[in-house]
């Protein structure tokens, strides 16, 4: 048990019986009334979103939730493959655990896994993650002046927008967190 004033992002909670994990929370006090907490949460299992307001120090049901580092070894054709770095144990995700993360997941790269009493909630990326551009229209010279962006193929096979002057066999960082934004260039 914790009350609403130990909330932090990332925290699953147990709300009538399902798992809702803490997205962003934000603690008023108004005026006149007394204080209270706007919270914004996601159901671990569904993925869907609502906002929830909570009195100040109201006691809420947290959940145990296992992180561990994972390594993503490969995709069966079904499922995702990952194996615990510590235990060296491997355990199957399905891809509706996955998510979009699948879309910046190279072979060997290590991802948190969290579990709730052995069951699978989700798989989490690295804020950022280092992927080789395989395919984009080459840039005119000139052009390099503006905001103006143009699609790329990464070497997952998903696409994002990049600035016009990334060329075809670049590597670059890849912000995870918000469906793949362009972050920079990798120094090599």
């Amino acid at each position: 048990m914790a009350t609403t004033n130990d909330l932090k992002n990332g925290m699953v909670l147990n709300i009538e019986g399902g798992l809702w994990q803490v997205v962003e929370f934000q603690h008023v006090k108004p005026g006149k009334g007394p204080a209270f907490v706007r919270t914004k949460l996601k159901n671990v299992e569904s993925g869907k979103n609502v906002d929830k307001t909570f009195n100040a120090g109201t006691k809420v049901e947290t959940a145990t939730v296992d992180r561990r580092t994972y390594q993503y070894l490969y995709n069966d054709g079904t499922n995702y493959v990952f194996m615990d770095t510590s235990t060296y144990d491997q355990i199957e995700v399905g891809p509706e655990l996955v998510g979009d993360a699948a879309n910046y997941m190279l072979e060997n790269t290590d991802v948190i896994v969290a579990t709730n009493e052995g069951r699978v909630l989700f798989v989490e990326l690295p804020a950022s993650v280092e992927l080789e551009v395989t395919y984009t229209e080459p840039g005119v010279v000139g052009d390099s002046a503006t905001g103006r962006t143009k699609p790329a193929t990464l070497e997952t096979g998903h696409e994002i927008q990049v600035p016009l002057f990334i060329e075809q066999g670049e590597k670059i960082k890849v912000d995870t967190r918000d469906g793949g934004s362009y972050l920079s260039r990798v120094k090599s």
